[in-house]
């Protein structure tokens, strides 16, 4: 994930012995100023872990002028704590002394420090990080503790886990209820009435942050909440049992039959994007928009599941941060977009003018995990609104043939500290966010880190998880960067998941699919603080994780390429080169396109680590033994663990890396055939596969890698093909783009790029046709390494291989990969006297030039056009 938060709000400017000695009470002193940074981890009641503390006097002080004092004495961590902390077990540990036990309690919800003398005797102070003695303290008995608002028989109690606040109370529609504590807990409890129902609420919390090195009282919303006001105001408080709550059918709504995750096709889609440019759609950018059966998008997500598409993954559709919810508050860009040049800096820089105030974001800057979006919403001051047209939207999904998946980013949210878009730190300051070594907030997601492996953190993405898939009927869910989740909080999640049961909880849990984003990176890579949810670690858990090795290996290069141009597989690497110097000289393409291909073969195995193969060198090989820029190439236990895609969200559009891949030249036809083909690598793949919606339809974003705030301009997905396809649509934003706009103004400004209706119309039905195939064959099913093993080889792969070109056979089928531009022979003799024929779909179906694919069986001899996939049947 690359993206980069706008912000629109600025940043609120941020014992039972001798040794407790008598002071006034903290409420009424002034604290001495907060040391800048916090070096002590107090990990349980038993330990304090200091970097940089030398091993003589320390205690902790607490108390408005540190007059209370926990002793300290020199310890070591126990194999448990080493076992629990492995990024500190090289750090100075502290006991905390049996006598001062008993002072944690009220020490947690005051100010708090570590004190140390220097060599010269002087004073040392630093900050204490919590969340190890919060969860060692009260995690066992919070889990037990239902959170948010709960209904019984109507009546709601509400409950806020807040356990170093000194005061809660719930503001209830414009007066003050107080809030009970369970010293037991750390949670706080208000039960109301039945009128409660419908009103607005907050917590009131009186707690020390240390941000701001003061005590606050803060004002702020429900983690758990389950409905808003408009841009988030208020908490609502709403039961989602409640049946007005309800649209039509949702008791017994009808689902298409479950997809195993391993035969799964996914599209990628996000809400606006989807109907804010379709003219024959009544609710344009809303989630009502997947309820008109009749307009151009949903016909067209209607013909891709009818091919064989299963999922739709909608990215975030939680309530989002930055966008403001209604309508009279939404900037629109001032200028004729339409009229300027299609290689002009002009639309961009329109664009981003009203970028921070518009109603656009992907939505990867989560304020509250369980309460769907409202500017979605047809009225985002009708809480009841949100929720009811989720569902229809889910619903009409499920009626279009489609499950739907939930894109969901639990690893960091907009805001940490006293920002106003903070919500779970002005709580619980120090507690929900990932801090370093400095007690910093890490960043490394781009944002501020949560800490699922925390308890009440890790037990918030259960529950919302839960709630999402009770409630709304969430057929599916993927982890944003899940590499930065605990593999346990994952597979919690999914012991969860596999509780719920149609009797009990209306929808079967354990068809409920997992997948996500297995980055090894930043503080925690590779397992430096927990067992980490990464490719390698998630391998052989039923849950799949995105394969980058086969993306790169079609697409050419990587993400974060100086030059664009760098060639792969689909894009015409040796066979088609480009001019760029990034390629290197012919026989340095002639290598690096055969080891793509031994990544590609690994990739349509399902990624598997042991499945054995000939490579491109002549050697027998492992999938985990083909490197990928020194990792394995395969980590999959079993197809299902990895996830292939050529294209996502992230990054350009796969019809954008090809207009920067392939030589200027190359004809739009030619270049809608590529696309087919790179498409076929993940389509005809075991295991799942996904794809951004529209990329069938030649889909770009006029080559923006990162749309994340372009706005509707550069987003907008074009279901007539006579709207073109959205290239040439400016030159795209400066901020992540400009290092390329000299390789992009020239493509922007070609007209032979921007492809016509024949184009697009026809590389969507022959992409449709390619799901067709895999929908039918059971061969594309299989569910273990030795079933792979058995049924799929590359018998034309070793030093004789033809460059651009990857032959598979797979049971009955035979299916050949030409990537070059010119027709292919390729020669199997062992199938000499076997009968084979093109498969029936490609022989009926809408790609007239496959067509004339051909097998002769007296030699075991087939032909293939160039820049085709052709899939061939034994009979």
């Amino acid at each position: 994930m690359r993206r980069t938060l706008r912000r629109t709000v600025a940043a609120v400017a941020m014992a039972l012995c001798a040794a407790v000695l008598p002071v006034p009470p903290s409420a009424t002193a002034e604290p001495p100023p907060a040391p800048a940074e916090a070096a002590a981890q107090w990990i349980d009641r038993d330990t304090v872990v200091w970097k940089g503390a030398r091993h003589a006097d320390a205690h902790l002080e607490y108390g408005a002028e540190g007059g209370r004092r926990i002793r300290l004495t020199p310890g070591v961590l126990t194999p448990a704590e080493r076992a629990a902390y492995p990024h500190l077990k090289n750090f100075p540990a502290f006991a905390v002394d049996p006598r001062d036990r008993g002072s944690a309690r009220a020490a947690l919800r005051d100010r708090l420090v570590a004190v140390q003398p220097d060599a010269d005797g002087r004073r040392v102070t630093t900050g204490v990080q919590i969340p190890g003695v919060l969860d060692d303290l009260y995690g066992a008995n919070a889990a037990e503790v239902p959170l948010g608002p709960v209904f019984r028989h109507g009546r709601p109690t509400l409950s806020v886990w807040a356990p170093t606040a000194r005061t809660v109370a719930l503001e209830l529609d414009g007066r003050t209820v107080p809030m009970r504590r369970d010293d037991a807990s750390g949670v706080w409890q208000a039960r109301g009435t039945r009128g409660w129902a419908g009103k607005p609420y907050r917590y009131v919390v009186d707690v020390w942050a240390p941000g701001v090195g003061r005590f606050v009282t803060n004002k702020v919303t429900d983690p758990y909440a389950t409905a808003l006001t408009a841009d988030s105001a208020r908490s609502v408080v709403l039961d989602l049992a409640d049946p007005r709550l309800a649209p039509k059918g949702w008791a017994k709504l009808k689902k298409p039959a479950a997809v195993p995750l391993n035969r799964a096709r996914i599209q990628e889609l996000h809400i606006r994007d989807f109907s804010v440019e379709d003219r024959t759609s009544r609710h344009p950018g809303r989630y009502l928009a997947f309820t008109d059966r009749r307009s151009d998008g949903m016909r067209h997500l209607k013909s891709l599941a009818d091919a064989g598409t299963s999922y739709v993954h909608l990215l975030p559709a939680f309530d989002i941060a930055t966008i403001p919810e209604r309508r009279a508050d939404q900037a629109r860009p001032g200028c004729d977009l339409a009229a300027l040049p299609a290689d002009s800096e002009r639309q961009q820089e329109c664009v981003g003018k009203t970028a921070a105030r518009d109603a656009y974001n992907w939505g990867y800057d989560p304020f509250h995990y369980t309460v769907p979006e409202g500017s979605y919403a047809s009225d985002p001051d009708s809480p009841r609104a949100r929720t009811v047209e989720f569902r229809r939207m889910v619903q009409g999904l499920n009626g279009a043939g489609l499950r739907t998946v939930m894109d969901v980013v639990y690893n960091h949210t907009a805001a940490s500290g006293q920002d106003a878009l903070s919500v779970l730190d002005r709580i619980v300051p120090g507690y929900y966010h990932r801090l370093l070594d400095d007690g910093s907030v890490a960043t490394s997601t781009c944002c501020a880190n949560t800490a699922p492996e925390h308890m009440m953190m890790g037990r918030l993405v259960v529950d919302s998880i839960v709630t999402w898939a009770r409630q709304y009927k969430i057929d599916g869910f993927r982890f944003d960067l899940m590499g930065h989740h605990p593999k346990a909080n994952i597979l919690a999640v999914r012991k969860a998941l596999d509780a719920l049961t149609v009797a009990k909880d209306g929808v079967d849990g354990k068809a409920i699919v997992l997948y996500g984003e297995g980055w090894n990176f930043g503080e925690v890579a590779d397992d430096a603080r927990f067992v980490q949810a990464t490719q390698r670690n998630m391998a052989g858990t039923g849950i799949a994780t995105f394969n980058d090795r086969s993306r790169d290996a079609v697409r050419g290069g990587g993400p974060f390429d100086q030059d664009p141009r760098v060639q792969g597989f689909a894009s015409g690497l040796y066979t088609d080169p480009n001019p760029s110097p990034a390629n290197g000289t012919q026989a340095q393409q002639r290598a690096r396109l055969l080891h793509y291909q031994d990544l590609l073969k690994v990739g349509l195995t399902g990624n598997l680590a042991d499945y054995t193969f000939t490579d491109s060198s002549g050697r027998t090989v492992k999938g985990s033994q083909v490197d990928y820029n020194g990792a394995p190439a395969g980590y999959a236990g079993a197809p299902g663990d990895a996830l292939a895609y050529a294209d996502a969200h992230d990054n350009e559009t796969l019809y954008d890396a090809l207009a920067y891949k392939l030589p200027q030249g190359t004809s739009a036809a030619d270049r809608a055939r590529m696309q087919v083909l790179a498409m076929a690598t993940t389509a005809l793949s075991q295991g799942p596969a996904l794809s951004q919606a529209g990329t069938d339809l030649l889909r770009s974003k006029s080559l923006d890698r990162n749309s994340f705030d372009s706005g509707d301009w550069f987003n907008a997905l074009h279901w007539d093909c006579r709207d073109g396809n959205g290239f040439g649509r400016g030159l795209p934003p400066a901020a992540d783009n400009k290092a390329a706009w000299p390789y992009a103004r020239p493509l922007l400004a070609d007209p032979a790029l921007r492809p016509g209706c024949a184009q697009i119309t026809a590389a969507s039905a022959a992409y449709r046709d390619l799901l067709r195939i895999h929908a039918t064959e059971p061969s594309f099913g299989l569910t273990s390494t030795g079933a792979v093993q058995a049924a799929l080889s590359f018998p034309l792969s070793g030093k004789g291989e033809t460059p651009g070109v990857v032959t598979m056979l797979l049971g009955k089928l035979a299916v050949v990969f030409n990537a070059t531009p010119q027709r292919q022979l390729q020669h199997i003799p062992s199938l000499a006297g076997k009968r084979y024929a093109l498969h029936r779909v490609q022989a009926r179906g809408a790609d007239p030039v496959v067509k004339s694919a051909s097998y002769e069986k007296r030699t075991g001899k087939f032909a293939v056009p160039a820049r085709t996939v052709a899939v061939f049947a034994a009979r």
